[in-house]
């Protein structure tokens, strides 16, 4: 069974095991192995003690370094949403349409299939915790999309718009399978409790499960527990201090959670991942592993993370590196290889399983493994631009915006651009993103949209996070707070009115959880250590006369009376997508969006 430890594994089921393919291949039922997937928020490759990082100490981490397969040469995306969507896809960044991490761009549309549901079909249980970043309404939600447990925050990160109101790190209010539960402790440990929970009922249901554990650490604002900041913010002071507090609270976590899998005698057939999303946050000054760049960047220090990978059932252990370079979208058809599950009808990875890597080190000059290439970019715009923040990559070579040329092998820090004395190397490569953009460019018209009345989430609760405008919309509730948003921040929500019908439409300065009236200002919360908080802002009041909102055709409009939390329309609505915006008109005739609208179908 998935629960038993590998001495209780057969020889049989162990060449069942090594047996699997791509394909399907078949693994005996009850000797399929787990996983557990634990991803971390802006931790680059250097922030690792086994890595070389002089100050940081990360002892469990280190110890799963040594006893893994580890992939060192490893690119994902350059920011947090466009990196998950490849990861739980298998697909490019691009081609899912999620190149951004707001603006109606961080939403996974809902035609992609994600590693949630390929193994909740094969017969896993599957078991989402932390940070999802890839929608927060129907039908985007990880609840949505597969994982049939599901404990996270919203948004992009704990006190981020989306987020349950005022959340800062410690003792907050999460959504465990949709309904908001208040919680004590640390948003990380959290995040690990949860997923212990769901893997201990498993165990005990004897079931195999796939376990997602997502943490918002170590994204900024910067909050860690003293006990694991302190040595650092003495040295750092509190910003980078508290990163490497994350960090290390991190490394305890993975720590406490090796330790449970081999107590419950599940660490032996559980295939054992730990990633990051992009390049470091904040510890590029510290130690950087000789690379250029860090988050957002196009040089491999926004995009190279470490993978560590474990499975000793089936031979995955011992602290082997693999050179060859490898990308984020090799993930999920490699998982599923090793667990026999069939790739899902009808979708085309981008990716590949990457298992004859992991297995035995094996080289391109004999044909054994292709010398791939791989794109990654930074986008961060409404639509793609080509060429924009990109790099064209192979073990070797790294193009970089489509015209610098940078030997990796000779070059690792990418200071000397050789493009002028490699003219057949860039032209390979650039003929390469050219095909590539072609193929991924008639994908970029579709655009996601949020569902109205459907009976998944009804009423359904929009933000500014998701607004769709040129400029960088209200993301946090920093922003929230100090009511930033200019008319050319204000935008819309590409929506899909699921059932025609009367509906009714609440627009609101503040979420319905904060209680206030619009033109209510709002102390400050409450502090916690490290940063400033986001809630740490004082709310500003909205001398709002008027709300009005527009979804298609239909327009509906009320005056705002003293003292009111919300104006409440009716609207009859035909079926199908469309655009809505929601806007207050205030005393000096401008108009600033609501930042949260709820809408229901009545």
């Amino acid at each position: 069974m998935a629960t038993k430890a590998s001495s209780a594994l057969s020889p049989f089921a162990l060449l069942l095991i090594a047996a699997a393919s791509g394909a399907g291949g078949a693994v005996a039922a009850d000797e399929r192995p787990n996983v557990v997937l634990v991803i971390t928020d802006d931790q680059g490759y250097g922030d690792l003690g086994c890595h070389g990082n002089p100050v940081l100490r990360t002892p469990n981490l280190d110890r799963l370094h040594d006893e893994s397969v580890r992939l060192v040469d490893f690119h994902v995306a350059p920011t947090c949403s466009p990196t998950r969507a490849a990861l739980v896809t298998g697909r490019w960044t691009n081609r899912t349409g999620v190149w951004h991490t707001s603006g109606g761009r961080s939403l996974l549309p809902e035609g992609e299939v994600t590693m949630g549901q390929v193994f909740q079909d094969a017969g896993y249980a599957t078991g989402m915790f932390g940070k999802w970043h890839l929608g927060d309404n129907y039908p985007f939600r990880p609840e949505d999309r597969g994982f049939g447990e599901v404990m996270r925050h919203g948004g992009g990160g704990v006190g981020q718009t989306p987020d349950y109101w005022d959340n800062a790190y410690f003792d907050g209010t999460y959504l465990y399978n949709s309904m908001p539960q208040p919680v004590k402790g640390y948003c990380t440990d959290v995040w690990f409790d949860y997923a212990r929970r769901f893997i201990k009922a498993q165990r005990a249901a004897d079931k195999p499960f796939l376990a997602f554990i997502a943490t918002n650490a170590a994204h900024w604002p910067m909050h860690a527990p003293p006990e694991f900041a302190a040595r650092y913010v003495e040295r750092f002071g509190t910003h980078v201090g508290h990163f490497l507090g994350m960090i290390a609270n991190i490394d305890h976590n993975v720590g406490r959670l090796r330790a449970f899998l081999e107590y419950e005698g599940l660490a032996e057939n559980t295939i054992f991942v730990f990633t990051s999303d992009n390049g470091t946050g904040a510890g590029h000054e510290i130690f950087n592993a000789g690379m250029r760049g860090r988050k957002q960047s196009e040089y491999d220090g926004g995009h190279r993370v470490p993978l560590f990978i474990r499975w000793p059932a089936g031979g995955l252990a011992g602290g082997r590196a693999v050179k060859q370079i490898t990308a984020h979208v090799d993930l999920l058809p490699t998982l599923i290889d090793f667990a026999g599950i069939a790739p899902p009808k009808g979708v085309e990875f981008d990716g590949r399983s990457i298992r004859q890597l992991l297995e035995a080190e094996v080289g391109s000059a004999d044909g054994s493994w292709p010398d791939r290439i791989l794109v990654t970019d930074s986008q961060r715009v409404m639509q793609p631009i080509k060429w924009r923040r990109s790099a064209v990559m192979t073990s070797r070579w790294r193009l970089i915006n489509g015209t610098e040329l940078y030997d990796i092998k000779q070059d690792p820090g990418q200071e000397h651009d050789v493009a002028a004395a490699q003219p057949r190397v860039l032209a390979r490569l650039r003929a390469f993103y050219e095909a590539w953009w072609a193929d991924l460019k008639p994908t970029f018209r579709e655009a996601p949209a949020i569902y109205l009345g459907h009976e998944s989430e009804n009423p359904a609760r929009l933000t500014s996070h998701d607004w769709i405008t040129s400029e960088s919309p209200p993301w946090n509730q920093s922003l929230v707070r100090r009511a930033r948003a200019r008319a050319s921040s204000t935008g819309y929500w590409n929506v899909n009115v699921a059932r025609a019908g009367d509906y009714e439409i609440g627009l609101r300065r503040w979420p319905r959880e904060a209680d206030s009236p619009i033109d209510a200002q709002l102390p400050p919360g409450a502090d916690v250590p490290g940063d400033t908080p986001f809630r740490a802002s004082p709310g500003k009041a909205l001398p709002a006369v008027r709300a009005t909102v527009r979804v298609g055709q239909v327009t509906a409009e009320a005056p705002v009376e003293l003292g009111a939390k919300e104006v409440l329309l009716r609207v009859t609505l035909p079926a199908g997508k469309t655009r809505m915006r929601a806007d207050f008109r205030l005393r000096d005739g401008s108009s600033v969006g609501a930042f949260y609208v709820y809408v229901k179908r009545l």
